[in-house]
Formats: structure tokens, C-alpha cells, sequence
């Protein structure tokens, strides 16, 4: 793309009237979900491009949106993490035609809440239908929900997130239980009672940045393994295993043993993104660094975080996301550009350019792959289905990459495949 002259956006939406602050597109890329610093949530269908819900999620700016099964999880600064019950959007998909205006859409219902720390400003990590942890739970356990929720419903997904006092550990919770299996990961001996920040004791990190929950194939255990990669203030980032799967629940980060630790930023991080397969990892932050680690390296390694530090000549970034074909990855910059680079040897493959203060959210499409045999003819498609999409605007749609700004919008561009990146 270094040869191409740089694209504009194809489509640009304004459904917002506060900066937009994150993006999601879901797995079918059917639905682009967006969160705004006034705490309103819009969902917007990818075929329309019209929106099909809007409404006030939380009362202070977002920190995350996502979807995970027939359901959407908003997570705000006001401390409150949602999760609100998907509308339909069958009949939105007809009416191409139909008004962009925001009034009178469909507002989701909320299905159950929790309380959660939000010091951090860092969102939620989000494990759907894991293994571990999934016994039934000993109804003493306390739990974070604010809503009436089955107590009996199986751990169907884990949710990390930042401890609910001190900001430099974690917790691994079940949901919809909404059950604490995992306490303070992450706990470090203290010095004083009087900091929760974690900048004070020993090794002090500052508060968590960023969070990514994962699982991952054990050589030694039939079950798989549980990892969590954490960001911090500092700069640092720490790969942790829990090591003690026959216990479903843990205290005080007992059981969870550091992989690696090391600090490539002496800036606080200000995102991290891991790729689809979990094989490694990104980090972006004020300076002109771009972090990334190997998740698949083993403890004993000689250089076990397998990191490596990429200086680019652009300082102030504060969104990164990677392809989910782990090739391509996009960073968002202060300055509004979007930066393309090559994640094998982080080589720049291009810049956007639209927003005009600085773009805080980015998030891609996922790449659509289709089976030769699939294909199919114009003629033979059924008349009643006049919503289907053709193999080639399935094709198109999945090459997206939409970011959102101070500037109130959200932009979509259509890129090229870089199958040589």
C-alpha cells in the first residue's frame, strides 16, 4: 500500500454527539457497536448502515462495548459493567431507504449488571465458553451483580477485570453468575495500607492498563491452561499461568505464576492488543514504541517474553488493533491518523487519514474466506432472500477497518488484502 495512494473512507457515521470512545464489530460483520464519552451506546447494522438501537448505557464515559452470544456488554467509567439483551434487527435490514435518525429506535433490555472498578480506565477481557471454573459454585460466594440473576446458571464465559480495591490486581469472574473465582491476581507485598494504586511496595507497577484473559493448550494437562496478560503504568507488561487447575477458585493471586515481565515502554501503556490465535501481542503508549511479545514462548526460554521493541518515528498513540488474520495491524494516533504496519517486522504498509483530532478507537472487520464450492450464480439465489449479500460484497465487507475520533465520527475504510505483508 506504500505504492498505493492512501483511501478515503468509503462511509462515515454520525450517531454520536460525544466523541466516540470504543468500537466493536461483531463476528458475523453484521453489527458495528459503538460507545461514546457521554455513556451512550449506538448498534448500527453493517448492511444499512442505519442504526438499529440507541440508548443511554451508562452515566459516564465508555470503557468498552463488545458482544458475546445473543447479548451486549457495556462496560463505563461510572463503575458499572451491563450486559443487555441484543435487540432484533431482522426488520432493520429492509429499510435502506428508511430515516437515520436516532429518536424512537429500540433501546436493549438490560439483562444483569455489576459493580466494578473503574479507577483504571481499563476495560473488561472477555473468555466465552470456557472449561475452567465452570463447577457448580458454593452459594456463599459473594457476588458483584446489582440484578436478580440465576444463581444455578453454568459459567458459560469468564470476565476479567480490575480488582475491586486495589488497581494493580485482578479478578477472573464467572457470568451470568456473576460469581469471583479469581481474586488479586497479580498481589504484590506492600509496605503501607494506605495506597490501592500500586505504586507503592514492593516492584511497584502502577495500576493495571490493559487486560487480556485466554486460554491456552497445555502439553502436560488434558485441560487447558488459563493465562492472563497485563499492561500496567509503568510500562510494564506480565504474562501469568494459573498452576493450579484442580482448584476451581483462587485468593490473593495464590496459584498464579509469573511466565515473564518486561518493560519495552517507560510510559504507561496506553493499549494492547492481542491476535486472534494468541501467539503474541501489541502495545502502544505516549512514546514512539510499539511493544510485542510472544505468548508461545516457555518459561524456561533464554529469552522467555520473546519481546521486541519497533521505534517509529510517530509518538502519541493511543489505539492499537490487529487483523484477525494476525497480519496486519492499525494504530491510532493523537494527531487522528491511522497507521497500517506489517505485525511479523512491523514495517508501515500506509496511513489513513480523516479524523482531524485524535482517533481513539479502531476496530477490524473479520476476514471472510470462502470455499470455492460455495460460490454460487446470481440466478440461482431465492427470490424472498433479497437481504443476502453476494460472495464478493461479503468479501469486501470483511476487508473493513472502522476508527472513531474526537471528532464525533466513525470512519470506515475498505482496504486491500496485503497478502505480501
Amino acid at each position: 500500500m506504500s505504492n498505493v495512494k492512501a483511501p478515503a473512507p468509503i462511509h462515515l457515521l454520525r450517531s454520536h454527539t460525544s466523541s466516540i470512545a470504543v468500537l466493536f464489530i461483531s463476528r458475523d460483520n453484521e453489527r458495528v457497536y459503538s460507545g461514546d464519552a457521554s455513556g451512550y451506546a449506538v448498534s448500527t447494522s453493517t448492511r444499512t448502515l442505519r442504526a438499529i438501537a440507541s440508548w443511554k448505557a451508562h452515566e459516564d464515559g465508555f470503557l468498552g462495548i463488545e458482544e458475546w452470544e445473543n447479548t451486549i456488554i457495556t462496560h463505563g467509567r461510572d463503575n458499572k459493567l451491563h450486559v443487555w439483551n441484543r435487540p432484533d434487527d431482522t426488520s432493520i435490514t429492509s429499510g435502506i431507504g428508511s430515516s437515520a435518525a436516532l429518536p424512537g429506535l429500540s433501546t436493549p433490555v438490560l439483562w444483569f449488571s455489576m459493580d466494578v472498578n473503574a479507577l483504571n480506565y481499563c476495560r473488561f477481557s472477555l473468555l466465552p465458553a470456557s472449561f475452567i471454573g465452570s463447577t457448580s459454585l458454593p452459594e456463599s460466594l459473594p457476588s458483584a451483580s446489582t440484578s436478580k440473576v440465576d444463581s444455578a446458571s453454568e459459567c458459560t464465559a469468564l470476565i476479567a477485570l480490575p480488582n475491586l480495591i486495589e488497581s494493580s490486581e485482578a479478578d477472573v469472574w464467572s457470568i451470568p453468575s456473576c460469581k469471583r473465582l479469581h481474586a488479586a491476581i497479580g498481589k504484590h507485598a506492600k509496605t503501607t495500607i494506605f495506597y490501592g494504586d500500586g505504586r507503592a511496595g514492593e516492584n511497584p507497577t502502577g495500576i493495571i492498563m490493559s487486560l487480556h484473559l485466554f486460554e491456552t493448550a497445555s502439553s502436560s494437562k488434558s485441560t487447558p491452561e488459563l493465562r492472563i496478560l497485563m499492561s500496567y503504568e509503568n510500562g510494564n507488561v506480565a504474562l501469568r499461568r494459573y498452576a493450579n487447575p484442580e482448584k476451581s477458585m483462587s485468593v490473593e493471586g495464590k496459584g498464579w505464576e509469573v511466565i515473564w515481565e518486561t518493560a519495552l515502554h517507560r510510559e504507561a501503556i496506553m493499549a494492547m492488543q492481542v491476535s486472534s490465535n494468541n501467539q503474541f501481542a501489541l502495545t502502544v503508549s505516549a512514546d514512539h514504541i510499539i511493544g510485542r511479545y510472544d505468548l508461545t514462548v516457555s518459561k524456561d526460554a533464554s529469552t522467555p517474553d520473546g519481546s521486541t521493541i519497533h521505534r517509529t518515528k510517530h509518538p502519541g498513540n493511543a489505539c492499537i488493533a490487529i487483523r484477525d488474520d494476525g497480519r496486519v495491524c492499525a494504530v491510532g494516533g493523537w494527531d487522528g491518523k491511522i497507521r497500517l504496519y506489517s505485525t511479523s517486522s512491523l514495517k508501515p504498509l500506509g496511513t489513513l487519514k480523516y479524523h482531524k483530532d485524535g482517533c481513539q478507537a479502531l476496530s477490524f472487520a473479520t476476514m471472510i474466506r470462502l470455499d470455492p464450492g460455495s460460490r454460487y450464480k446470481e440466478q440461482d439465489r431465492d427470490a424472498d432472500e433479497d437481504e443476502d449479500m453476494l460472495d464478493e460484497e461479503k468479501l469486501q465487507r470483511g476487508r473493513w477497518l472502522m476508527s472513531g475520533g474526537k471528532d464525533k465520527r466513525i470512519a470506515i475504510w475498505e482496504l486491500i488484502s496485503f497478502e505480501k505483508s
